[in-house]
């Protein structure tokens, strides 16, 4: 388990590229913290990072967005906030994305757990005193 401290927003690139590095071979990231927590805005950076030109914003109502990088790399996020039932997550065709070999951050993993795949990244975002951040890596 790794941990990373975000003692403000500055220190946000210096994250996201700790946990990049940490991506090697794992194309799943489940993404848990509470709402307001910095899920979107941690993604946001490390697709940043990663070479996505475009705004990067959370899929909340369409529950998938598709980026591409600067390489032509495919990144979908997903954001299952929403979600009234697991049946909506299989009528998207989730196993098109999950299983593309390309990656995919997942907010709200906890409402589709049994369809996570068993090796994947988790982050685990805590909301500490004074605006403070704390980051938990975890491989599965």
């Amino acid at each position: 388990m790794k941990r990373i401290i975000l003692r403000s927003l500055e220190d946000l690139p210096t994250a996201a590229k700790e946990i990049i590095q940490i991506l090697n071979g794992f194309t799943i990231v489940a993404v848990q913290g509470p709402l307001g927590a910095g899920k979107t805005t941690l993604i946001k950076e490390i697709c940043k990072q990663l070479g996505v030109p475009d705004i990067v914003n959370s899929p909340t109502f369409a529950l998938v967005n598709e980026y591409f990088t600067t390489t032509q790399k495919t990144i979908y996020h997903f954001d299952f906030y929403r979600i009234n039932s697991i049946q909506e997550v299989y009528d998207i065709g989730y196993e098109d994305f999950f299983y593309s070999g390309n990656l995919c951050f997942v907010e709200w993993p906890e409402k589709i757990e049994e369809l996570i795949p068993g090796k994947s990244l988790r982050i685990v975002l805590e909301e500490k005193e004074n605006g403070i951040r704390e980051i938990l890596i975890m491989r599965n």
